[in-house]
């Protein structure tokens, strides 16, 4: 619904293709990171544990070439803006929201790819990217929101807000299991 309602928008009247390629690519992210949480709890049907963990890190690399592509756009077509957002000199608060989840991405992009050179431990790799996780969907949603582009409003809030459940009911749940987990191995060692 965002991309149709976004390829209708009359603010994309007397933009070119390079600006226009780049917010597409953000909205597809944003679509993106309903299907994160989803994909790596196991909550959509049909998909397997294994499949899903799979599908999870092929979305979150293209969840990264779209952030890149998404910045990338912006870049070519207002250079000063991007400077202005990347130092946190922008006046716009949707600019600073941006940089903040698109920081975050890429650092989890980038621990998930040196995780095992540096030495993580599964624990400690599924804490971090939690809390990044979360920085990462606090800072797009209010991103998106902020915006007052070609997305349309309550295709854009109804979007918005499928993320942000998904992603809360995934940790959760998460926190929930890693409770009940803690308990059964301390059970298991008083024993």
């Amino acid at each position: 619904m965002p991309i149709a309602a976004a390829v209708a928008s009359p603010l994309l009247t007397w933009r070119g293709p390079v600006y226009i390629l780049g917010g597409f690519a953000g909205i597809l992210a944003l679509g993106a990171m309903l299907f994160q949480p989803l994909l790596m709890s196991g909550y959509l049907p049909g998909v397997s544990a294994r499949l899903g963990r799979r599908a999870h890190r092929w979305v979150g690399g293209a969840l990264v070439v779209a952030v890149a592509i998404h910045v990338g756009g912006l870049w070519i077509t207002s250079p000063p803006d991007m400077i202005d957002a990347l130092l946190f000199s922008s006046p716009t608060p949707f600019s600073l929201w941006g940089v903040i989840a698109m920081w975050a991405i890429f650092a989890v992009a980038l621990l998930a790819a040196l995780r095992r050179r540096l030495g993580l431990r599964l624990r400690t790799w599924r804490i971090a990217h939690m809390l990044l996780a979360i920085v990462i969907v606090a800072g797009t949603v209010l991103h998106a929101m902020l915006i007052e582009g070609a997305m349309e409003t309550v295709s854009k809030a109804a979007l918005c807000a499928l993320v942000l459940a998904a992603t809360l009911r995934v940790v959760a749940d998460l926190r929930r299991w890693r409770k009940r987990e803690t308990l059964r191995e301390q059970t298991i060692a008083r024993q």
